[in-house]
């Protein structure tokens, strides 16, 4: 009671405090939005690659509205020393698409929840030591990564915007979906007041779902194709354990790691205006492995920290855990009621890109805030221009077979990845440059 009494508007902007429930459940509402389709997709594109069919796929999709609620909401409010206390929205990750997607086709479905169950464990494990290696992660290492993250979701934003993975990409319905909600976002940002200006993603997001649905867009017959209430199914498929699926998948976790801690550095300095703590990067890695174990009984690939949603922080500065918290309740909702899920499963991808795609350049903005704050003497000034040059370079899509000499495997990893070559070079470079670099001038 004391806590509805000192429930606060203004608390949007701290990590801890009560905000009155009806006027957080929008800033929530936003973030599970912004992340939503992007969290069922990768599902979708692995369960394919397995054979699996349309009904199964169904009852995967709800599980994973389920485990990212609840990945989510221990990443907010720890269980131990698992979660980061952080603002941190989880979800399926994109980054083990192409991996999965070879062990499903080449060992069938049940090895992929086998290998996601090992490799859980392994970065679950690494989290909880993360105070014995957190110093090879120097701040131009974290810096670069984030980086290199705003660089990789632009791709990601312009394939939303065109429409997603669609026969129509890039027709003029889709781009003029996707630009008339990104003006929505900029006027509202521009013209709302006080915290009101928080909700432009939220706002255009709204908007661009009722174009949509007069464009035809929407399909509302799905809403109700599920049921009305629908309980998560535990263990669809019993895990298999193959050795080569096994091994392939547990590299991808370490990039997947790489990831979440410059998603997290990202957010403490974008959102929370200072240092990550060793702390926080544990928890948010032990949270990371040892939800994706929990995904993997679903039957649903790892989850990960959600890049779109840092970059919402980034731009909103809403923090609140109290606030994200409610966004996470409505996510298991979604898992357990059909109709919640297939409604936010119903929004365009168009619409998603014409709120995300200025959201993720603030991540790269971030990154080079970064840069500058750890400052730019010679020996981070090679760390970051190496790094980044190489990372950027080497996985363009027009220069990939540049990679075509290397084994399968590394090619599966490192050929796409932005980030897992940014953070294996800077990794690399900050452990063999002389730590004095500095060019001495001659008196």
């Amino acid at each position: 009671m004391e806590n509805a009494k000192n429930a606060d508007i203004a608390n949007i902007y701290r990590l801890d405090g009560q905000v009155p429930v009806m006027k957080a459940i929008p800033f929530g509402l936003q973030h599970i939005l912004a992340m939503f389709v992007a969290n069922l997709t990768p599902i979708t594109i692995i369960a394919g690659a397995g054979g699996l069919k349309q009904a199964e796929i169904a009852i995967l999709l709800q599980n994973a509205m389920f485990v990212a609620g609840i990945a989510t909401l221990i990443q907010l409010y720890p269980l131990w020393k698992i979660g980061s206390r952080l603002p941190i929205v989880m979800g399926v990750s994109f980054t083990f698409v192409t991996v999965l997607s070879t062990v499903a086709a080449n060992y069938g479905y049940p090895a992929v929840v086998g290998a996601v169950l090992v490799g859980g464990i392994m970065e679950g494990t690494l989290g909880l030591l993360a105070k014995y290696w957190k110093k090879i992660i120097s701040p131009i290492v974290a810096a670069s990564v984030v980086t290199a993250i705003g660089f990789s979701l632009f791709t990601v934003g312009t394939r939303s915007f065109g429409g997603g993975y669609s026969e129509d990409f890039g027709s003029a319905q889709n781009l003029i979906l996707g630009t008339i909600t990104l003006l929505v976002c900029l006027v509202w940002n521009i013209l709302a007041k006080g915290y009101w200006k928080q909700l432009s993603v939220l706002a255009g997001l709204i908007v661009g779902y009722i174009v949509a649905i007069f464009m035809g867009k929407v399909d509302l017959s799905v809403i109700f194709s599920g049921g009305i209430i629908s309980f998560p199914k535990f263990l669809p498929y019993a895990p298999e354990f193959h050795p080569g699926a096994i091994v392939s998948v547990a590299i991808i976790f370490l990039v997947s790691a790489a990831e979440t801690i410059g998603d997290t550095t990202a957010m403490v300095s974008g959102g929370l205006e200072r240092d990550i703590t060793t702390e926080e990067i544990s928890g948010s890695l032990a949270c990371d492995g040892y939800a994706s174990v929990f995904s993997s009984l679903l039957g649903c690939p790892p989850v990960t920290s959600f890049s779109q949603n840092v970059g919402l922080i980034a731009m909103t500065k809403v923090v609140n855990r109290f606030t994200i918290m409610t966004g996470a309740v409505c996510m298991i909702l979604a898992g357990l009621l059909p109709p919640v899920g297939n409604f936010f499963a119903s929004l365009p991808d168009s619409v998603l890109g014409g709120c995300t795609i200025m959201m993720f350049g603030t991540i790269l903005t971030s990154g080079i805030e970064m840069i500058a704050k750890a400052g730019f003497t010679q020996r981070n000034i090679t760390i970051a221009a190496l790094s980044l040059s190489v990372g950027i370079g080497f996985t363009a899509a027009s220069e990939i077979d540049i990679w075509h000499i290397f084994p399968q495997l590394l090619q599966s990893v490192f050929s796409a990845n932005v980030v897992a070559v940014v953070f294996v070079m800077a990794i690399i470079l900050n452990l063999v440059l002389p730590k004095d670099m500095e060019i001495k001038r001659v008196q």
